[in-house]
């Protein structure tokens, strides 16, 4: 079961705006070159964590399909696959790396999102 601080980053994704979800997606793929490549690579999820993890992020993004790709084409998995990287480092915050919390959350952290502290890690 996931914890409530990353269950509450995920309930998020329903109150950004298409707007705001574009504006992490592409932050989220332009920070891909500035670590964030590196960083997505240490979040590995026990199999029950990312199923409730991507279950979660579909529930709360699906119902808003047609609105996302509206706004942009193929926003829905863009937004998501940005959403399921960003929890991933939210539920892993206490093991890691403060740069690699840092990159992957900065996007979400400039649309406005709430970003839970990291108490934690390597370079704590």
């Amino acid at each position: 079961m996931l914890d409530a601080v990353t269950t509450r980053f995920l309930e998020t994704a329903k109150k950004l705006t298409p707007e705001a979800l574009a504006a992490a997606y592409d932050d989220t793929v332009r920070l891909r070159g500035q670590g964030g490549r590196e960083a997505s690579r240490a979040l590995k999820l026990s199999a029950s964590h990312e199923s409730e993890l991507q279950a979660m992020v579909r529930a709360a993004l699906l119902p808003r399909a047609g609105e996302l790709n509206a706004f942009r084409s193929g926003l829905l998995s863009g937004a998501k696959s940005a959403y399921v990287m960003a929890a991933r480092a939210v539920h892993r915050r206490e093991s890691l790396a403060q740069e690699h919390y840092h990159v992957l959350l900065r996007p979400f952290a400039a649309a406005g999102v709430e970003i839970p502290p990291r108490t934690a890690g390597p370079d704590a």
